[in-house]
């Protein structure tokens, strides 16, 4: 009993495959016949003579046996598939392997078709994109064949008809772009470039799986001039990021010199530690400005006294004499201002 319940079962699981092998057949031709540009002639009968050819090819294979087993099997890898034609035409149930393939010398045909992806560099192309610039571009496209069929029947030479597209789609897609869109948006450019082959190659039996563009190379000019410009953009950047700058310090210095003028201390105090930071660094001359101006009006202001009972002439004829007598005086206090700065100085760096 379990013997019958094995053998009913295994015939069931050949049954099951088989009815899915030739359903899956089927559906392939009818996909395939559908993207066809014509038909092929393998579900036509053979004609007499054909049959005539294989019945004596048969005969030969049978009579030189142990010779004819070499030139009869093909061993196909696990990315290899054959396609075979007899006597010219297309034999029923697709494309072979892998594994050991059987064929009859000198009447099938096969071809080899690797489904293994496959990269392909397109060299680089002169382009004149669409604001009249000329420019350098490759590229690289990686592409695979899915239906082995279809890229030996459709196309004479699938890799270099997939090669001769890809270089026409990048000069048709790069002509209708900008050279700074080339630059900055070559994931666009690429994906709308693998767009294109993917529709163009479907009826090859061909999957364009990725386009990347490579390198984008400009005339030496046009690099000068883009230099150019993106130096003049970072310069006037800087110039506004400085007179920002400037501005935040002048508010900063209009505040502190507010609160400095709200208490005299604040700048007595203020000079001191300016002449301590300037003791403390190891230098021989130290200059120091002092306010001039205000010196001069102190010394104006003790000398200049209005004499009420004094005529109009005589102030005229004294103008020039008190002038000359206030700018001496003046010179004298400076010196005198300067000499015990440069005591104090010299005793805070002797402290030091």
């Amino acid at each position: 009993m379990s013997i019958g319940i094995k053998l009913k079962s295994f015939r069931i699981h050949i049954y099951f495959n088989l009815f899915r092998k030739i359903f899956s057949q089927q559906k392939m031709t009818r996909q395939r016949r559908e993207v066809k540009y014509f038909a092929t002639s393998e579900n036509n009968p053979p004609s007499g003579i054909e049959q005539a050819v294989v019945f004596i090819s048969h005969i030969l294979i049978i009579l030189t046996f142990p010779l004819s087993i070499f030139l009869s099997l093909i061993v196909l890898s696990e990315y290899q598939r054959a396609v075979i034609f007899r006597c010219g035409r297309l034999r029923r149930g697709g494309a072979r392997g892998p594994g050991l393939v059987f064929r009859i010398p000198c009447v099938d045909f096969c071809v080899k078709v690797d489904l293994r992806t496959t990269s392909y560099h397109v060299p680089a192309q002169e382009i004149l994109t669409k604001d009249h610039v000329t420019i350098s571009l490759d590229a690289a496209v990686y592409y695979r064949i899915f239906d082995p069929l279809l890229a030996v029947i459709q196309v004479e030479n699938v890799h270099l008809a997939t090669s001769m597209l890809a270089q026409a789609t990048l000069r048709n897609v790069a002509g209708q772009k900008h050279v700074l869109e080339l630059m900055s948006e070559k994931d666009a450019v690429s994906m709308a470039m693998a767009a294109l082959l993917k529709s163009a190659t479907a009826p090859w039996g061909v999957l364009v799986e990725r386009v990347e563009i490579k390198d984008v190379r400009l005339p030496l000019q046009l690099q000068r001039a883009m230099a150019a410009e993106a130096e003049a953009i970072r310069e006037a950047k800087a110039k506004v990021v400085s007179a920002e700058g400037e501005l935040s310090a002048s508010k900063s210095l209009k505040a502190a010199s507010d609160v400095i003028a709200a208490n005299p201390v604040a700048l007595q105090l203020r000079y001191l530690q300016t002449l301590s930071l300037i003791s403390g660094d190891q230098n021989k001359n130290i200059i120091f400005p002092f306010p001039v101006n205000l010196i001069r009006q102190l010394m104006i202001g003790k000398c200049a006294e209005p004499s009420q009972g004094s005529s109009s002439k005589k102030r005229a004829s004294s103008n020039l004499k008190d002038e000359l007598e206030i700018n001496r005086e003046v010179d004298e206090a400076l010196e005198e201002a300067y000499r015990v700065l440069d005591c104090k100085i010299v005793k805070l760096s002797q402290e030091s």
